[in-house]
């Protein structure tokens, strides 16, 4: 089931009207779940760090033992000249793909050199700014590196994240606080996580369990620009409830306000809204 509407998609050296098939009953990446993807966004006529996801596409791949087959500079041309069909006011979502077709040693390792790539845009609406989600806790944690490949945005990891995710709305809440192997929190079940106090803004720190996002990092540079003091530092389930607010970061919407962990409520206060303001400001500013 497609994610958007008014779908295109770049395969095999060529755009495609529609959700067209692309991968084979027999590809490695189809039984063997040696996939990956990357995400970027067009919104406002904006493409904000298309070339950091090209590239991170790259590097998901090789974490993988999948062969990249094209240059991220080639990528991000080939996503600009799909998304020139689009509405200058849609909203877009760009996701370049790659995966094994082949296997080897008794079909469970990516055969090296056989890769194929798509690249897909989705038109879907960028959620409303106020809007905010609700969190609750989750028994299922982010693995280390030595289960899965936490280096990598793999397909594979996502089975794990969807059922923080179900725990969670079965509970009544939106989304996931998760924690990491030692009990500190890692992330939400869908994207990179940000408190405030008194003032400051912290993250967890990256140490290998969660992707540390292109959106996280870029809202970490913008906010300390702009003067606010932001620290990537251990934290726990205790630091949250004590939080004055709560957001979360990641490609889909820039920025999602969370309004309640639990029993502990949170207003769309000004730090929430300074990482807002301040992405679209760079967005507005950045080259294309």
């Amino acid at each position: 089931m497609a994610f958007g509407t008014n779908i295109r998609t770049y395969f095999e050296g060529s755009w495609h009207e529609g959700d067209i098939p692309v991968m084979r009953a027999a590809d490695h990446g189809l039984w063997q779940g040696s996939s990956i993807f990357d995400g970027a966004r067009l919104f406002d006529g904006l493409v904000p760090d298309l070339d950091l996801h090209c590239a991170r596409a790259n590097r998901s791949a090789e974490a993988l033992m999948i062969t990249p087959t094209i240059d991220p500079a080639e990528m991000v041309e080939i996503a600009r000249e799909g998304l020139r069909k689009y509405a200058k006011d849609a909203a877009v979502y760009v996701r370049p793909m790659y995966w094994a077709i082949a296997g080897s040693d008794l079909g469970v390792a990516p055969k090296l050199g056989e890769t194929r790539f798509a690249l897909c845009l989705e038109e879907v609406a960028m959620p409303d700014p106020n809007v905010a989600t609700t969190l609750t806790t989750t028994q299922f944690r982010r693995p280390v590196l030595a289960d899965n490949v936490c280096n990598a945005k793999a397909g594979c990891l996502y089975p794990n994240n969807a059922r923080m995710l179900v725990e969670a709305q079965r509970k009544g809440f939106g989304n996931a606080l998760v924690q990491d192997s030692q009990g500190n929190v890692a992330e939400s079940a869908t994207a990179n996580v940000f408190m405030a106090r008194d003032g400051e803004l912290f993250t967890p720190i990256a140490n290998g369990t969660f992707l540390a996002g292109i959106t996280r990092a870029r809202h970490i540079k913008n906010l300390r620009a702009a003067g606010f003091s932001v620290h990537e530092a251990v934290l726990t389930l205790d630091d949250f409830h004590a939080a004055d607010e709560v957001f979360l970061s990641g490609n889909f919407a820039k920025v999602t306000p969370v309004a309640a962990f639990d029993d502990t409520r949170y207003e769309i206060g000004p730090l929430t809204k300074a990482a807002r303001e301040t992405y679209w400001d760079w967005a507005l500013g950045a080259p294309l």
